[in-house]
């Protein structure tokens, strides 16, 4: 997938004129939110600092491909990654990376942030998050919890809930968007994820919960190109066209320095690891 060439102006970047890889690990494809997100991105920095950018997704092993991809890249401001919550629920899961991503990727700028929601199925007797753990408490071990797969952000939310209120679900993993004819069909009755993902079936909002979204470089990436990325990330944020693309996905925007989405990074960490310990989740 692939951006149109923009003719160079004067680059602003110290950078030679070729092209600036934006790298994404998901398995969405490109009509998804991430693909969605890395072309309106793209586009809009080729034409502010006269670079071509370039989306590639190198999807597979939560991330991992994309990631590690990035780390060995020259440190020139040329390859760059969409980061995601599953890049550091990766780390947490993961003790033999080759990297460490938290030390390895330099934040950049935070992008935004999307609200996950709680999708019952009609047969479920709750419109309210409290409504919706009275129900499961009284029926311990007899609600079926969808997720996306063992180990995404749809089991980890889902987690949390448990682990906050003292619910006891079942955790029933799919592949994917596959959850929702059997969500539909009644064979399992929850389901945690993004907003966007759930319109028009929505039933309860869990709103403390986000998908979120951002750039990193390669760590040694100079701090003059850092800056100036950032600076033109955050342009772009609030770009009138821009804004709107992605208030329509249902997200806020996250403006703000590499330090601030380097604390997020970090903060994001360590509350999703305390959530996997405490749920001893394993990868298979």
């Amino acid at each position: 997938m692939s951006l149109r060439t923009i003719p160079l102006k004067s680059p602003h970047l110290p950078l030679p004129s070729r092209n600036v890889i934006l790298m994404m690990g998901t398995a969405v494809g490109a009509g998804g939110t991430p693909g969605i997100l890395a072309r309106l991105l793209g586009q809009w920095l080729a034409e502010r600092l006269g670079q071509p950018f370039v989306v590639e997704n190198r999807s597979g092993a939560t991330g991992k491909i994309a990631t590690e991809a990035v780390v060995r890249a020259s440190p020139d401001g040329h390859t760059l990654l969409l980061v995601v919550p599953a890049n550091v629920i990766d780390a947490v899961f993961r003790d033999n990376l080759s990297y460490d991503f938290r030390r390895d990727i330099a934040p950049v700028a935070g992008i935004y942030r999307v609200p996950y929601v709680m999708d019952v199925h009609p047969s479920v007797p709750a419109n309210t998050i409290p409504e919706f753990v009275a129900y499961a408490k009284s029926r311990p071990g007899k609600i079926n919890m969808a997720s996306a797969g063992t180990g995404t952000g749809t089991q980890i939310a889902g987690e949390l809930l448990k682990m906050t209120t003292g619910v006891d679900m079942v955790h029933a993993p799919f592949r994917g968007t596959q959850v929702y004819p059997d969500l539909l069909g009644g064979q399992v009755r929850v389901f945690f994820g993004p907003l966007q993902s759930n319109r028009g079936r929505v039933r309860a909002g869990l709103r403390g919960e986000r998908l979120w979204f951002g750039v990193g470089a390669p760590r040694a990436t100079p701090v003059e190109i850092v800056e100036k990325l950032n600076k033109e990330i955050n342009a772009a944020l609030v770009d009138p066209t821009i804004k709107a693309k992605l208030e329509e996905q249902g997200g806020e925007l996250l403006p703000g320095s590499p330090a601030y989405f380097g604390k997020l990074i970090a903060e994001q960490t360590e509350k999703w690891g305390r959530v996997i310990q405490a749920a001893n989740i394993k990868l298979g």
